[in-house]
């Protein structure tokens, strides 16, 4: 395992919750995994979140689980933080998954709060303890109330940065202001969730981001990260307002998984855009959108068709 890029920066800075490379018949595309974090970890990437909403955790497998972070350790693991996500509503899945992936060599578990059943917060509570409980890895709890219908109470976060091992959060509860509240108040590391939130978490105590834009934008996630520390705010935001039709495009529509895989195949990092229902694979239409979104960030380089 890496070490740390800096003591406030558990995970490293600039990571992105990868897709899942499939092929045209729903199989996992290894070989296509392995060459797309080879390739993010070559390009400003300083760690990887693995089976993750944007991995298509809920429609894969835990042997697929297991396969993909063992493959990616592999790549990359002496250059990069692997994160997998340990997501469930079921705690003791949630606790399976987690200890599937210590054995499968992961660095840290991505945790989020029970989606769906939406318990008390002491349930949350409970539930996230347990998984970081079931081994020896840190932790970085996963506050997205927009996909698990229950947000995180200040409260809730106070207990849970009690946990030896819970030492970070992704945060896209969409309140700044509450984060920077809580960063004071717990001293953990915080990861922007939200795009295009970036520089307003870094503003008010953030550390880095778990990215989708990262697929195509890992050099210009990693110079605003460079450029913020370095306390030239003003190339900070050039460089952030240089990428936000990438952003839109591949967060716009809420698909992300959907317009991510359209953008990494148009950048020829996957062969194939194939998602597992419910995701339906990007339209032609659909993937035109989103590289004109690229295009339009200098980041694809193509005639508009």
């Amino acid at each position: 395992m890496p070490s740390a890029s800096a003591p406030a920066r558990p995970f490293g800075a600039v990571l992105t919750a990868m897709v899942t490379p499939m092929t045209e018949d729903g199989a996992l595309d290894l070989d296509a995994a392995v060459r797309l974090a080879t390739h993010l970890v070559d390009h400003g990437h300083d760690g990887l979140v693995l089976n993750g909403t944007t991995g298509e955790a809920p429609t894969t497998h835990a042997p697929e689980k297991a396969d993909l972070i063992r493959a990616v350790v592999d790549a990359v693991g002496d250059r990069a933080h692997v994160v997998a996500g340990a997501g469930s509503n079921d705690t003791l899945h949630a606790v399976r998954m987690a200890t599937q992936a210590a054995a499968a060599g992961a660095h840290g578990l991505l945790v989020v709060s029970p989606y769906y059943s939406r318990p008390t917060q002491d349930g949350v509570v409970r539930h996230i303890t347990a998984v970081a409980d079931s081994t020896d890895l840190p932790v970085m709890v996963y506050d997205v109330p927009g996909r698990t219908g229950v947000r995180l109470a200040p409260q809730t976060l106070d207990r849970l940065a009690g946990h030896d091992r819970v030492v970070a959060v992704k945060d896209a509860a969409g309140d700044v202001y509450a984060a920077a509240k809580a960063i004071a108040r717990t001293g953990l590391a915080w990861y922007s969730g939200d795009d295009s939130a970036y520089l307003s978490f870094l503003a008010h105590g953030g550390v880095g981001i778990v990215s989708v834009v990262g697929h195509v934008a890992g050099p210009q996630l990693a110079a605003i990260t460079a450029a913020f520390d370095a306390g030239d705010l003003p190339r900070a935001l050039e460089i952030f307002r240089a990428i936000i039709p990438a952003i839109d495009a591949l967060n716009g529509a809420g698909f992300q998984a959907v317009a991510a895989k359209a953008a990494v195949q148009a950048l020829g990092l996957i062969p194939d855009r194939h998602l597992r229902l419910p995701y339906v694979a990007a339209s032609d239409d659909d993937a035109d959108a989103v590289r004109a979104g690229l295009r339009a960030a200098g980041l694809l380089h193509v005639a508009a068709r």
